[in-house]
């Protein structure tokens, strides 16, 4: 009876084994999404940004880089409206 419960031990131990593995394996991946995602998001920022300096810079009508006020607000919102996703995506992936 006792070599029963020590092979169920060791089965029991391996299985744990295995399991923290593979949670091992999937908080590393998770943190290689969030690094790809926090550059994703810094490079988004920073386009915001210069996006955001052009637009006060400019009169409204008038053409400067190519883009006209109206299409760098339009930029400028759909810039925001992404980062609020992905800021919700972030949120809602945390374990809690």
């Amino acid at each position: 009876m006792e070599k029963r419960i020590e092979g169920s031990e060791s089965s029991g131990l391996d299985l744990l084994e295995r399991r923290v593995e593979q949670i091992v394996e999937q908080l590393t991946d998770c943190r290689k999404q969030n690094e790809m995602l926090q550059a994703e998001i810094t490079s988004l920022q920073s386009i915001l940004r210069s996006c955001k300096l052009s637009v006060s810079g400019s009169g409204q009508g008038g053409a400067v880089d190519g883009f006209s006020y109206e299409e760098k607000v339009q930029v400028r919102q759909k810039l925001v409206m992404i980062l609020q996703r992905i800021e919700i995506e972030l949120r809602n992936e945390m374990p809690g």
